[in-house]
């Protein structure tokens, strides 16, 4: 194919590519800039297949390192900006990138990352500076060639390096085209890390689809409902804690305009009381399903199915293949399984790993390690994570079950819940909510209100207050760190 970039400027240059609060630019001028910045990067001595680590924030030079790289057929390596500086030098080794792009604001933590590695820092800012162009009329695209590794969450454990083709990325936008549509008007709001899958599809859905993106440098409920209220995008990616904060910005009687299309929810099963809130105000949620390993979306609920079927992630993407798998066989309707994907989506394999991408990949079909189920119609319902699942006196216990109870009672702004050893059970759960402000918390009322929804054995043992529940750069709850906080309580005691 021909190079992304340098045929969306050829197609519509004069057309919005990316906007900030400070600046805009057109699919010609966002060329220009990236060509500057790939000729910085040759200048450093990146070439193709070269992998580069990327250490930014969300800017315009973020986005512009990203379609250089692209450029030059390199494959860029986005770290997660809240990472330590050992941790960063983990993956910078794993990756092989002896080039890491910085920004000013994560300037200190790239020098400390590459302390006692030769490794070569460049600013982002200054490599758009050059005065040269990089000249690619003759290069083009494999759709089979690496594209990006984009290292897993680590909610659950050690983080993995996914190597992600150009088709990968293809046909995951050109999926999300197929279900959502597109309309000359629609502008997607960017307030997800770029770091993260989520927010790297949207660049590559811009330069495909010759989509506006509005790049919103962190996500701020305030500033986000300030900008959908003034019809300033048609599109937004969230996870539930940031729907949930978007919800309680909104004025009484205030409710988004018919110009917002698509609120796309992923990030895991979302709390039923949320859900309920937000349809009740008429907004345009899209439950989605999805992960690094699939390049974003897998499954997304169908629009005319977004009430019928609320809570459900939706179906496959068109060109993708799911089912439901259990004690090595395809499960019933309604029976909880592991869900399996299939499809030209799913990555290529884990970086430096073959054990792992063995494990993962069986048959064609890549097993997610997470829970759900398929109804009579085909929708599927996510469960929760396979490793988070408690087994107690051989009962299965999903914790965002009792989570969805937990954010339905009064005062409750988030709640985590893990399973802790017992004597008797095995595992029990324990839970941890953070209150809303002013809320008083009463463990006893919380733990009624869950035993009246729930079976005896799903009720949270005990139920601890935190000032806030420890989460990623993109929102997800980080349940290991419960497991730690509950660990330094019982030292305490």
């Amino acid at each position: 194919m021909p190079q992304w970039l340098r045929q969306r400027a050829l197609l519509t240059p004069d057309r919005i590519a990316m906007e900030t609060v400070r600046e805009q630019l057109s699919f010609k001028q966002l060329y220009a800039r990236v060509r500057q910045a790939a000729a910085g990067l040759r200048d450093a001595g990146v070439r193709s297949g070269d992998p580069v680590a990327s250490l930014q924030g969300n800017t315009l030079d973020c986005a512009v390192t990203v379609y250089a790289l692209m450029l030059l057929g390199a494959v860029m390596v986005p770290l997660n900006t809240r990472l330590s500086p050992t941790e960063l030098s983990g993956q910078i080794k794993q990756s092989g990138s002896r080039i890491l792009v910085t920004d000013h604001d994560n300037a200190a933590a790239a020098e400390q990352a590459v302390t006692t590695m030769g490794c070569m820092i460049r600013d982002a800012a200054e490599l758009a500076q050059t005065a040269a162009l990089f000249d690619d009329q003759e290069t083009e695209i494999e759709l089979t060639d690496p594209c990006t590794i984009i290292f897993t969450s680590g909610t659950t454990g050690r983080p993995k390096g996914v190597v992600l083709t150009y088709g990968n990325h293809w046909w995951n936008a050109n999926g999300s085209l197929i279900n959502l549509g597109l309309q000359q008007s629609d502008t997607w709001l960017c307030c997800v890390p770029l770091f993260h899958v989520s927010g790297l599809s949207i660049l590559m859905k811009s330069i495909i689809y010759g989509m506006p993106v509005y790049l919103m440098k962190k996500f701020n409920a305030v500033q986000v409902n300030q900008l959908l209220l003034s019809s300033k995008a048609t599109h937004i990616s969230v996870v539930a804690s940031m729907l949930q904060r978007m919800s309680d910005g909104l004025g009484s009687g205030q409710a988004y305009p018919n110009t917002l299309r698509c609120i796309l929810l992923g990030g895991g099963p979302v709390p039923a009381s949320l859900l309920d809130r937000c349809l009740r105000l008429h907004m345009p949620i899209y439950q989605t399903y999805g992960m690094s390993e699939t390049a974003s979306q897998a499954a997304t609920l169908p629009p005319e199915y977004m009430r019928e079927k609320a809570g459900s992630a939706g179906k496959p993407l068109f060109p993708l293949q799911l089912q439901i798998a259990t004690d090595g066989r395809r499960a019933a309707v309604h029976e909880p399984g592991e869900i399996l994907i299939k499809g030209p989506t799913v990555f290529s394999h884990y970086l430096n790993n073959a054990s792992a991408t063995a494990a993962a990949m069986k048959n064609g079909w890549f097993h997610s390690g997470d829970i759900g189920y398929l109804d009579k119609d085909g929708f599927l319902f996510v469960l929760d994570r396979r490793k988070d699942l408690i087994i107690s006196g051989g009962e299965n216990i999903y914790p965002a079950e009792i989570e969805s109870i937990l954010h339905g009672c009064p005062g409750i702004a988030r709640a985590g819940v893990i399973g802790i050893p017992d004597h008797k059970w095995g595992r029990v759960p324990v839970a941890f909510v953070c209150l809303k402000p002013g809320a008083a918390f009463s463990e006893t009322k919380l733990i009624g209100a869950c035993r009246a929804q729930l079976a005896s054995y799903k009720v949270p043992r005990r139920i601890f207050v935190l000032d806030a529940l420890p989460e990623n750069a993109a929102h997800k709850l980080l349940r290991r760190k419960l497991y730690m906080y509950y660990e330094q309580l019982n030292q305490v005691k």
